[in-house]
C-alpha cells in the first residue's frame, strides 16, 4: 500500500516537469519543423517570381543592339539636326515600341541629349531631354551593353532600361535605350499568399505587391546610400523612407517583424539576381506557422492529461485492490480461528468476496477497452492534405512553347525575322498562360478570388486547338467542331475554361487512338440562359464501375507513368467555380460524352468589364 502511494505521489511530482518540457522544448521543436516546411513552400514562390522577372527582361535584352544597326538611326546620329531624318526616326521608334510592347525607346547623342523617341508626340516626350547622368548611358557610351532600373525623371514611371551603343563606321556615335514596363509583373503579386518585393543594392524597395512599401528602405538610409542613389537619380524626386522593421533569426531562417499596428512577423527568403543587380524577396506570414505549433503542443498536452488521468485511475484501482486483499487476509485469519463456530458466516463472506472480485474484473475490462478507444482516437486525430503537382497542367503549354521555339530558330536561319518574332510573342503568351495555370492549380481545393466575366466560346476553342493540335496529330484523330450560330459568350474564365477543354479533348484523343473511328465531336447549344457544351468520342466509353469515381483526385485507368489522375478532377472543380456543372455518360451509339453546362453571358458584359 505504501509503495502504491509513493508511486502516485512521484507521478504527480513529475507532471509539472513533463508539462514544462513539452510546452517549451516541444514548442521550439514544433515551431522549427513547421518553419522548415513553410520555408520550402516560400522557396517555390521565390523561384517562380525570379523566373518571371528573368523571362520578362530577357525578351528585350538583345533588341537595342539589333535596332542600333538601323541605317535610319545611324544617319540621324551623323546628322542630328536634320528634321526629316528625325521625323522618320520618331515614327520608326514608335512603331517598334508598339510592336514590341515596350515602354519607351529613344536615341541620344554622346552628350546625353535625346534626339528621337517613341513618345515624341506625348506631353512627357523624351525629345530634348538630357540623360547623361544615368549609368546606363555612361556605360553604353563606353561601348558596353548596359542595364539599369529606375523611376523615370520625365515620365515618373518605373522601368528597366537596356542601352546599347550606336556605331557608325566602327566608331561610337550615339546610344539607343529601351525602357521596359514592369507594372504587369508587380500587379500579379498583389493579393497572393506571399508578399513579394524587389530591392536594390542600397536596400530600397523598387517593386512590390504592397504599394505602401514602395521606395522604403529595408537597410538604414545613411548618407552614403542616399548619396549613391541621388547621384544616378534612380528614383527621381520620390520620397525615400525607412521601412519600420526588426530583423531576427530562428535557426537558419531569417525573420522580419513589421513595427506597425498589426505587428506582423514574416519569414524572409531572398535571391540575388546579378544580371539585374537587385534582390527578390518573398515574405511569408509566420502567424499560421506559430498557430500550428501551438495547436500541436496543446494536442500533446491534452493527450498527456488523458494519459495521466488513466494512470491515476489505474493506480487508484490497484490501491483499492491492495486494500481489499489486506482486508480479506485479515478476515480469513479471523475466520480460521472461528471456523468451527462461524462456518455459515464464513461461507456467506466468501460468496460476497467472489461477487466483488467478479465485479472488479468486469470494471478492469471496461477500463482497458476505454483506454484502447482513447489511443485509437488519438491515432486518428488528423489527416494531411495533398497538393496537386503543377507539372500535369504545364506539360501541354511547355510542349507548345518548345514547338514555337524550334520553329523560331528555323525562321531565324531563313532570315524570316517577323515570323520568328511572332513565335517569340506566342512563347511569351504561353509563359503567361503557364503562370496563370499554376495559380489556378494552387487553388484547386478552394474557390479562387478571381472575378468571372463574359468569355467568347469560339476564341477559347481557337486557343485550345493550338495546344491540343499536336496531341490530335499523334493520335491521328479528327476534331469536328460545331459551336452553332447563336452561342457567343459564357460566364467563365478564359484560361481555366481552355484548361478544361484541353483536358477533356486530350482524354478523348487517348480514347480513340488506334481505333478505326477516331472522330471527336465538339458541339454547343443554348438552352434557357444556359450554354451546353458537349465533347463526344467514339472510344470504348466509361465503364459503369468507375463512372462514380472518374472525377476523384488521383483516380486514373491509365498505366504507370501515363497520368496522375488529376485532369478530370481539376476540370470538375473549375466548372463548379464557374457556377456550372460537368458530367459524363456513354453515348447510345458508343463512346464517352462529357457535358459542360455554363451560364450564358451577354456580349455587353465583356465590354463593360
Amino acid at each position: 500500500m505504501q509503495s502504491v502511494k509513493y508511486r502516485l505521489v512521484l507521478a504527480l511530482c513529475l507532471v509539472p516537469l513533463v508539462f514544462y518540457a513539452v510546452a517549451f522544448q516541444g514548442g521550439a521543436l514544433a515551431t522549427r519543423n513547421y518553419m522548415n516546411e513553410a520555408s520550402l513552400q516560400a522557396s517555390s514562390a521565390l523561384r517562380l517570381a525570379v523566373s518571371a522577372l528573368s523571362g520578362h527582361l530577357s525578351r528585350y535584352e538583345p533588341l537595342p543592339a539589333l535596332i542600333a544597326d538601323h541605317d535610319g538611326l545611324k544617319d540621324l546620329i551623323v546628322h542630328p539636326d536634320d528634321r526629316s531624318l528625325r521625323d522618320t526616326a520618331n515614327v520608326y521608334l514608335k512603331d517598334i515600341n508598339r510592336l514590341l510592347e515596350s515602354s519607351d525607346i529613344y536615341v541620344m547623342t554622346l552628350d546625353g541629349n535625346t534626339i528621337a523617341a517613341s513618345n515624341y508626340d506625348q506631353p512627357a516626350s523624351f525629345v530634348g531631354q538630357n540623360f547623361s547622368y544615368r549609368p546606363y548611358f555612361q556605360d553604353a557610351a563606353k561601348g558596353n551593353q548596359s542595364r539599369f532600373y529606375a523611376l523615370g525623371t520625365t515620365s515618373l514611371k518605373r522601368g528597366y532600361y537596356f542601352a546599347s551603343p550606336i556605331r557608325v563606321d566602327g566608331r561610337i556615335s550615339g546610344v539607343i535605350v529601351f525602357k521596359v514596363d514592369i507594372d504587369s509583373i508587380e500587379t500579379s503579386w498583389r493579393g497572393g499568399e506571399y508578399k513579394i518585393f524587389v530591392s536594390d543594392p542600397e536596400g530600397i524597395i523598387f517593386m512590390t505587391g504592397s504599394p505602401e512599401w514602395l521606395y522604403s528602405g529595408i537597410l538604414p538610409l545613411n548618407s552614403e546610400r542616399l548619396k549613391r542613389t541621388q547621384a544616378s537619380r534612380r528614383y527621381a524626386e520620390a520620397a525615400l523612407k525607412p521601412l519600420p522593421i526588426t530583423r531576427s533569426a530562428l535557426d537558419d531562417h531569417e525573420l522580419m517583424t513589421m513595427n506597425t499596428a498589426d505587428h506582423r512577423e514574416y519569414l524572409v527568403l531572398s535571391h540575388y539576381m546579378p544580371e539585374a543587380d537587385w534582390t527578390v524577396n518573398v515574405l511569408m506570414d509566420t502567424a499560421s506557422v506559430r498557430a500550428q505549433a501551438r495547436t500541436t503542443i496543446i494536442a500533446i498536452l491534452l493527450f498527456l492529461c488523458l494519459a495521466g488521468l488513466a494512470l491515476a485511475i489505474f493506480l487508484q484501482r490497484r490501491a483499492r485492490l491492495a486494500e481489499r486483499m489486506r482486508m480479506q487476509i485479515e478476515a480469513r485469519n479471523e475466520l480460521e480461528h472461528r471456523v468451527e463456530e462461524r462456518t455459515a458466516d464464513l461461507a456467506l463472506v466468501n460468496q460476497r468476496i467472489e461477487e466483488e472480485i467478479a465485479e472488479r474484473r468486469l470494471t478492469e475490462q471496461e477500463l482497458r477497452k476505454t483506454q484502447a478507444d482513447l489511443i485509437q482516437a488519438g491515432k486518428l486525430a488528423g489527416l494531411g492534405q495533398m497538393s496537386a503537382a503543377l507539372s500535369h497542367e504545364l506539360n501541354q503549354p511547355l510542349a507548345a512553347a518548345k514547338t514555337y521555339a524550334d520553329s523560331a530558330a528555323m525562321l531565324i536561319d531563313l532570315e524570316r525575322v517577323p515570323e520568328a518574332r511572332d513565335n517569340v510573342r506566342r512563347i511569351s503568351g504561353l509563359i503567361d498562360r503557364m503562370a496563370s495555370i499554376s495559380r489556378h492549380l494552387r487553388n484547386f481545393a478552394r474557390k479562387p478570388n478571381e472575378k468571372l466575366g463574359a468569355v467568347a466560346l469560339d476564341a477559347v476553342m481557337a486557343d485550345t486547338l493550338e495546344i491540343v493540335s499536336a496531341r490530335l496529330k499523334t493520335a491521328d484523330a479528327d476534331l469536328l467542331i460545331d459551336l452553332g450560330n447563336n452561342v457567343g459568350m459564357v460566364k467563365a474564365g478564359s484560361v481555366r475554361l481552355q484548361q478544361v477543354l484541353v483536358n477533356i479533348i486530350s482524354n478523348a484523343a487517348d480514347a480513340v487512338e488506334g481505333l478505326a473511328d477516331r472522330r471527336i465531336h465538339v458541339s454547343a447549344e443554348q438552352q434557357e440562359g444556359k450554354v451546353l457544351l458537349t465533347i463526344r468520342d467514339h472510344g470504348p466509353g466509361v465503364p459503369a464501375a468507375i463512372a462514380d469515381r472518374i472525377f476523384d483526385p488521383f483516380f486514373t485507368t491509365k498505366g504507370v507513368g501515363k497520368g496522375l489522375g488529376l485532369g478530370l478532377s481539376i476540370s470538375y472543380n473549375i466548372v463548379k467555380d464557374f457556377g456550372g456543372s460537368l458530367s459524363v455518360s456513354n453515348h447510345p451509339e458508343g463512346g464517352a460524352m462529357f457535358r459542360i453546362e455554363l451560364e450564358a453571358a451577354a456580349a455587353t458584359q465583356e465590354a463593360a468589364e
